[in-house]
């Protein structure tokens, strides 16, 4: 189950030509793959591309009619190795999954599409995650794309461009023969606007006309000496194919070209930041008119050598506005200068940050830097003191207490970590490999567990090389998606070969959930179009493990925390798995309460729990919160004049998940915890079983009230 349907939105991919197409970056670059003739379409799901897979699940019914194939990738390696469909046949199709960690993982089917070359143009939608928004390491995927020489676009972040960019793409990737890397910006991703449509194209060679007529060209396969020409056919020819197709098309734009003696060369996906940051200097207004000369790329790589000359030939300077670093652009640019003669003078990181994302205060920073060295906007006036002003000594915001980022509301994934911290009470701490997913929260407090995440599914490699007998074993945790992804060979696998003694924990909530809640091959919902169901545990005793425990209800912490216990304990030699099942609770929040709103609205009886504190038994201890840190929970004042310390409370988001009272229980800390049942459109029985209980609870309540007055005196 998704995180977001697309149904209603996907109705949009049949507008026609002329029709007027209005919602998200992401529903845009379906419609422009229609629109292109793709053939097939593959990807694996990640921010900020997510939606993008979620869109084309959606949309399968509309794939089918015009005969395109649609697939759920393993992985991103599976993913590229996809476009292998491309090499020898004329079949247009595209692959879509983040960057770079993505780009990472299908690295090598990538650089061998790019060595032998494409027929039909061969696409890579990549979401580039970098920046303020991003959750992996600070890389670019612009230097894979220079490393293999696959063309890189970068176009403005508007549908319009968007649009155009796909469908360039492909023509780019025919005309040289060459994959090309269409990587869209977090922004880019779920940017909203409109364009006018075209008609959706059926592609000219479908995947079964490759297969009736099967077409074989040794020359386009990675061996020697093939594989030594694919070097010289990149350079001699695949390259000036492309530049002189960028050039004819004009996939670069000049705004204001002649307007000024200097310039800024930005590209595509900064564009709009940018021209933020000139209005706000007065050099621009909001609709994009610039006083200052734009070079745009929407083309970051290759560097059109021509059009650099051009932009730069009555400029005596320019700033190159590029993010992140190393700065390829830069270093290009400077040598196209250098190379030919020109005096221009060249600014960029010498204005701009060397890293990080270029957001609009940064530009500011920067553009003004630039525009008032070359007398472009004045240099503003010191403020004059203000007699009796305090000025403050450091921003506001440096006092706001920073709040880590945590496990939702009833994560069926919290009671697995509170669990290791009971264990780690026993047995002392252990070392724990980290993977890429919402465990990975774990890392942070109240838990502190995790001492490295080495990549997505890589939990138990991670702590391959800490295996040493009769010594603490290393605990390894890892995703079901993960799992699925990589973990099963790279991990699992690899532990049973090298006898490894260590455990691993498979967190199996059904879903690929910190991608957007994805179904893959061990969920346990109905999928019409995918095969689901497959248990992990078959597949971890298929490859040789013989120590496997399956805890179907992580919520049961006294559980969870013996079977930790036992697998770190055990006599029995080679690997350890234990895979905690328990279903993702915003998947199931999403799946519920659309038909607890259909039960509550059709007056039929609905009951639902959550739990509470008894703020007289609470001894403000906090313990519970420590071991739990679920949202839910929180402090107020203590009620009891004599007592200072604040207790603990229940809020309102709680979901009664139990986790809490499961803690006070396992933990041995404190009977305060309560469940109770609130029950909507309450039927006659509950009705009198409630007044029943009010008029006893009241009694008691009376007689212990009299008991304390007489006590009083």
């Amino acid at each position: 189950m998704a995180e977001r349907s697309f149904v209603e939105e996907v109705k949009k991919l049949r507008l026609g030509a002329g029709e007027v197409f209005r919602g998200e970056g992401i529903l845009a670059v379906t419609k422009a793959l229609l629109e292109s003739g793709v053939a097939y379409v593959a990807g694996y799901q990640g921010a900020p591309i997510s939606h993008l897979m979620d869109v084309l699940a959606d949309a399968q019914d509309i794939l089918a009619e015009h005969g395109i194939r649609f697939e759920n990738s393993a992985s991103e390696a599976t993913a590229a190795a996809t476009l292998a469909a491309s090499v020898n046949y004329p079949l247009r199709g595209a692959v879509t999954f983040k960057s770079t960690v993505g780009t990472n993982v299908a690295s090598d089917a990538l650089a061998n599409l790019a060595s032998g070359g494409v027929t039909g143009g061969a696409l890579i939608v990549v979401g580039e995650d970098y920046g303020e928004g991003s959750s992996i390491m600070q890389e670019r995927g612009h230097a894979f794309a220079m490393k293999s020489q696959i063309w890189l676009l970068d176009p403005r972040p508007n549908l319009p461009c968007i649009v155009q960019a796909v469908k360039d793409g492909f023509a780019l990737s025919e005309a040289s023969r060459t994959p090309v890397m269409l990587q869209l910006r977090i922004r880019a991703c779920h940017v909203h606007g409109e364009f006018i449509a075209a008609d959706n194209v059926k592609p000219a060679f479908t995947v079964r006309d490759a297969l009736e007529n099967p077409q074989r060209d040794v020359s386009r396969i990675v061996l020697p000496p093939a594989s030594f020409l694919h070097e010289h056919e990149k350079v001699n020819e695949r390259w000036p194919a492309a530049v002189r197709f960028i050039e004819d098309a004009g996939l670069n734009e000049f705004f204001a070209e002649g307007a000024d003696d200097i310039g800024i060369v930005v590209q595509g996906g900064s564009y709009n930041t940018l021209i933020r940051a000139l209005s706000r200097l007065g050099v621009a207004d909001v609709y994009g008119n610039s006083r200052v000369p734009l070079y745009v790329m929407n083309v970051a790589y290759p560097v059109i050598d021509s059009e650099v000359l051009r932009f730069c030939a009555s400029k005596r300077a320019v700033l190159l506005v590029e993010e992140g670093q190393p700065n390829f652009i830069e270093q290009n640019v400077a040598t196209v200068l250098r190379q030919h003669g020109a005096t221009t003078v060249l600014h960029g990181k010498d204005m701009l940050p060397m890293a990080g994302e270029y957001s609009a205060a940064e530009l500011l920073k920067g553009a003004r830097v630039f525009l008032e060295r070359y007398g472009r906007v004045e240099t503003p006036a010191p403020r004059a003191a203000v007699k009796g002003a305090v000025i403050p000594l450091r921003p506001v915001a440096d006092s706001v207490n920073a709040r880590p980022p945590g496990f939702c509301t009833g994560c069926p994934e919290r009671p697995i970590f509170t669990a290791m911290k009971l264990v780690e009470r026993e047995l002392g701490p252990h070392h724990v490999s980290a993977d890429i997913g919402c465990h990975l929260f774990s890392i942070l407090p109240p838990f502190n567990l995790g001492n490295t995440t080495m990549g997505y599914g890589l939990g138990a490699a991670g702590a391959a090389a800490l295996n040493a007998s009769g010594g603490k074993r290393a605990i390894s945790v890892m995703g079901d998606g993960g799992f699925w992804h990589n973990g099963l060979t790279s991990g699992i696998a690899n532990a049973v070969f090298n006898r490894s003694d260590n455990l691993t924990i498979v967190v199996d909530n059904s879903y690929t959930s910190a991608t957007g809640g994805q179904d893959i091959l061990s969920s346990t919902a109905h999928n019409p179009t995918r095969s689901t169901g497959h248990a992990i545990e078959s597949a971890v005793r298929g490859v040789g493990v013989k120590w496997v425990r399956t805890l179907r209800n992580t919520y049961d912490l006294a559980s969870m925390r013996d079977a930790l216990k036992e697998a770190l304990t055990t006599g029995t030699k080679g690997p350890k798995v234990l895979v905690a099942q328990s279903e993702c609770m915003l998947n199931k929040q999403r799946r519920e309460k659309p038909l607890v709103r259909q039960a509550v609205a059709a007056g039929r009886r609905v009951v639902r729990e959550r739990f509470g504190i008894d703020a007289d038994t609470c001894t403000g201890d906090h313990s519970c919160i420590r071991l739990s840190g679920c949202p839910s929970l929180s402090i107020k004042p203590n009620p009891d004049p004599l007592r200072t310390d604040p207790i603990a409370t229940v809020l309102d988001s709680c979901v009664g998940c139990g986790l809490c009272g499961e803690v006070s229980h396992a933990a041995v800390l404190c009977p305060s915890f309560y469940k109770a049942q609130i029950v909507t459109n309450p039927t006659r029985w509950d009705r009198l079983r409630q007044r029943v209980r009010q008029a006893v609870i009241g009694r008691l309540q009376q007689r212990d009230a009299r008991a304390r007055e007489r006590y009083a005196f």
